[in-house]
């Protein structure tokens, strides 16, 4: 079996940009000592996630590079890779993303949110292209909340070109009235995490959703093996890191490979 251990940082919202930052680094240092190779943190950790009635400073370009320069430095230190829920802005535009950092602590790059939710139109900008990633033995990409439960071929882009695992940084909250899960996909619940079901088997890989912790979350951090079946889930609403062991060698992507259609 050929293994590869991954940490998903389950944790609260932020109180302030600020928090984030210092949240984050010791989610990479517990993530050390656990001996990942590698920790994602859920959609725009970095300063916080915009709208949903949340309270986030405005976009502050100089407060993030200060943010990723002190975060690299976290991951090189633990030595393993970072996937970091950010955003950052170019030529005057806001776009959600994450930045890839490798275990040494330099920038591999930005998978930035390509197809936004109708509701975050008004905050965000539609980013372009996609990519793959690349630590140690693993070959990763990025589907960022909307674009993984309602696209599939974000993931299936990703897989064609190598992607073991596919991680899927995302932000969701409780709704009035929502409906409260205490098991993932409980057919009660909505389709979002039945959808990342769909996401490994329909292309024979690894999915890695991540989300905050928050009383009332309709979904949580799970990673989904490539038959379609749970590996692991972090209970809802617990703050922590989820940490997962996937062999490598059962993500084929055969499924994914076999697309005739020419459409991803």
């Amino acid at each position: 079996m050929n293994t590869f251990r991954i940490a998903l940082a389950n944790l609260r919202f932020p109180a302030n940009p600020e928090d984030s930052v210092s949240l984050a680094e010791q989610a990479i240092a517990e993530a050390s000592v656990k001996r990942a190779g590698l920790i994602c943190f859920p959609e725009c950790f970095v300063p916080g996630y915009r709208g949903l009635g949340k309270t986030v400073p405005p976009p502050d370009p100089t407060f993030l590079e200060h943010a990723w320069s002190t975060i690299a430095p976290a991951a090189a230190k633990a030595n393993l890779a970072v996937v970091l829920g950010t955003e950052r802005v170019v030529n005057h535009a806001l776009l959600a993303t994450a930045l890839v950092i490798n275990p040494e602590g330099s920038v591999a790059g930005f998978q930035d949110k390509v197809q936004l939710d109708p509701s975050e139109e008004a905050i965000y900008s539609h980013g372009s292209g996609r990519r793959i990633f690349q630590t140690g033995p693993l070959t990763f990409g990025v589907a960022i909340c909307h674009e993984g439960w309602r696209y599939p071929e974000t993931f299936r882009w990703a897989v064609r070109h190598g992607a073991q695992i596919v991680f899927h940084p995302h932000f969701h909250e409780a709704e009035p009235g929502g409906y409260r899960p205490s098991t993932f996909a409980d057919p009660a619940n909505s389709f979002h995490e039945k959808a990342v079901l769909c996401r490994a088997a329909e292309n024979t890989c690894y999915v890695a959703t991540v989300n905050c912790a928050s009383a009332g979350s309709p979904t949580t951090s799970a990673v989904v093996r490539p038959d379609g079946t749970l590996l692991s889930y972090q209970p809802y609403g617990k703050e922590g890191l989820l940490i997962a062991d996937i062999d490598l060698s059962a993500a084929t992507g055969v499924l994914a490979a076999r697309l005739k259609s020419g459409v991803e």
